[in-house]
């Protein structure tokens, strides 16, 4: 007990004695003002929980989502061992649901491997540099910002064919946008600052100041934003896989199940209505997520 309080205190205390206590010190500060948060741990339990579900779907799993048994097609949830009911080529819903989910959480990890790091490099090469570099990078991201993301997703997967990485591609091309406004926004904000002119009469270059220096204030701040899109990805990868355009059958896409279960909406529900469900779910939880990391890491928002 006391070796617990002795840490506790230590990470507490307002005079950190080494920046690794500093550091330290306020990711549990940081954590303990998340936690106080119940609907952002709500969102990160339901997180977890789809996660651990998608890990282990092979062992949760009660049925080959892939095997066909049209004797026991649209069974109703709950009958012949069948949690979710069967689909209409009598496929196991539960089993289909976990390894969809795997499918989604694929998505959005490859989103968010691609289209924060494009943004921010353009955000803050843009920011940075000034000029016309800053004019012709900004009209660029204009462009791409004009057209609704779902419309110009689908007409990079109209011109790079139907499949799961080149929805992947499509969705982060349509992305990245919005976090390079973000990351310039910062950039402008700090490339006047007092530590940066300081750090370019020591020598330091562009490349040195942007990476070192800049990059990491502008991480808090797209990592708020990146949680609160995910929502929006997971809905615009459904929605390609509704419309054929995403992972090919027989994958257990979540929006290529409502696509086969709206046809049977009204006699057999379950079908359309569970994978939906599923979506909702893994939406609010990230929307959940994100709202306890912004109270975290914007401050704005704690001195508010």
């Amino acid at each position: 007990m006391n070796g617990t309080a002795g840490w506790r205190d230590w990470l507490l205390t307002d005079e950190p004695a080494s920046r690794r206590q500093a550091r330290l010190s306020s990711w549990y500060k940081g954590w303990l003002t998340f936690r106080s948060n119940t609907l952002a741990m709500l969102g990160l339990g339901v997180l977890l929980f789809l996660i651990l579900a998608a890990i282990f779907a092979p062992i949760l799993a009660t049925h080959d989502p892939f095997a066909q048994d049209l004797g026991n097609r649209l069974l109703a949830p709950g009958e012949q061992g069948h949690f979710f009911g069967t689909d209409s080529l009598g496929r196991d819903i539960y089993s289909r649901i976990l390894y969809g989910a795997r499918i989604s959480i694929y998505i959005v990890l490859l989103v968010v491997m691609v289209a924060p790091v494009v943004g921010l490099i353009m955000g803050t090469v843009a920011g940075y540099a000034g000029g016309w570099i800053d004019v012709i990078l900004m009209r660029i991201t204009d462009i791409f910002l004009a057209f609704p993301r779902l419309i110009l997703a689908l007409a990079f997967v109209a011109a790079l064919g139907a499949g799961i990485e080149n929805a992947v591609l499509a969705i982060s091309l349509t992305a990245w946008p919005p976090y390079a406004r973000i990351a310039r926004a910062e950039t402008l904000t700090i490339r006047n600052s007092d530590f940066i002119h300081a750090i370019r009469l020591q020598g330091a270059g562009p490349v040195r100041i942007v990476t070192r220096h800049i990059w990491p204030l502008c991480i808090s701040s797209l990592v708020i934003r990146v949680t609160l899109d995910m929502a929006g990805i997971i809905l615009t990868a459904a929605g390609l896989g509704f419309l054929g355009l995403g992972a090919q059958p027989p994958s257990p896409e979540w929006g290529a199940m409502i696509s086969e279960g709206r046809k049977y909406i009204l006699d057999y529900w379950w079908v359309a209505t569970i994978p939906g469900i599923a979506i909702f779910a893994i939406s609010l939880a990230f929307n959940l997520l994100g709202d306890g990391l912004r109270d975290v890491l914007d401050p704005k928002e704690s001195n508010s």
